[in-house]
């Protein structure tokens, strides 16, 4: 049995040197024998008040954990004790996930699930992950949720093309696990927009071989997820695609 322990707001060093805050939640205790299964969540743009202690990112623990994952939040650098300075791009957040989901799976040698759940900003950095190579037994599973396509270009230097090169990548990729999220009363992205960007997500998926692809737009609900009812069938959405 595995002798990780639940933790919170403690610091961790990545190979680079930079150190992390991170919290870690352990499922209830009839579900954690082995540990197996891991979620990475990404909370919102850092440069607008976004903290893993982002409501959103706490209300998804609970259907993660009912599924018997450890739940791994994050400050990512230059907020909270993280040390660093954030980028303008959102590529440094994603090498520094990368080296967290190393770690991470370094605390759990028997990981065979591995859920990367963005909220908002967080989505970007997550949709940067790359599905696990064909050696590998981990499973992984992206989570999309309040994907901030209207303010995409001045959220990454006006780099929106390498965000949809990577989705697109994502969506074609047989190994690909991905659950995008998002209501039809976003503050900061138009119905209609989002509409046609998942017809262009849904072409790229087109085929035989390709991801295993949802994608789920809920009536009434916002960016933040305020809305009880709204907020319900999300988490209700994530718990059904989880492994």
């Amino acid at each position: 049995m595995s002798t990780l322990r639940a933790f919170s707001h403690e610091q961790i060093v990545l190979p680079s040197g930079l150190k992390l805050e991170v919290s870690l939640s352990l499922p209830p205790e009839t579900l954690s024998s082995p540990l197996s299964k891991l979620a990475i969540c990404l909370h919102p743009w850092s440069w607008l008040g976004g903290r893993m202690d982002d409501p959103v990112l706490h209300a998804l623990k609970a259907p993660l954990s009912r599924a018997g994952y450890c739940v791994l939040r994050y400050n990512s650098r230059g907020v909270g004790q993280s040390t660093g300075w954030p980028s303008l791009t959102g590529t440094q957040e994603a090498r520094d996930l990368e080296e967290l989901a190393s770690w991470a799976a370094a605390q759990l040698p028997g990981l065979t699930s591995l859920v990367i759940a963005g909220y908002s900003h967080g989505a970007l950095v997550a949709s940067l992950f790359p599905p696990p190579p064909p050696s590998s037994q981990v499973k992984v599973t992206h989570i999309l949720l309040s994907y901030p396509l209207g303010p995409r270009a001045w959220l990454t230097a006006f780099r929106g093309r390498h965000y949809t090169a990577a989705l697109d990548a994502l969506a074609r990729d047989p190994r690909a696990n991905v659950l995008v999220v998002y209501g039809d009363h976003d503050e900061f992205t138009g119905a209609q927009s989002y509409d046609d960007w998942v017809e262009g997500l849904r072409r790229e998926n087109d085929g035989e071989g390709k991801a295993r692809l949802q994608i789920l737009r809920i009536e009434g609900a916002n960016h933040f997820w305020v809305d009880p009812d709204a907020r319900e069938q999300m988490l209700r959405a994530v718990q059904q695609w989880i492994p």
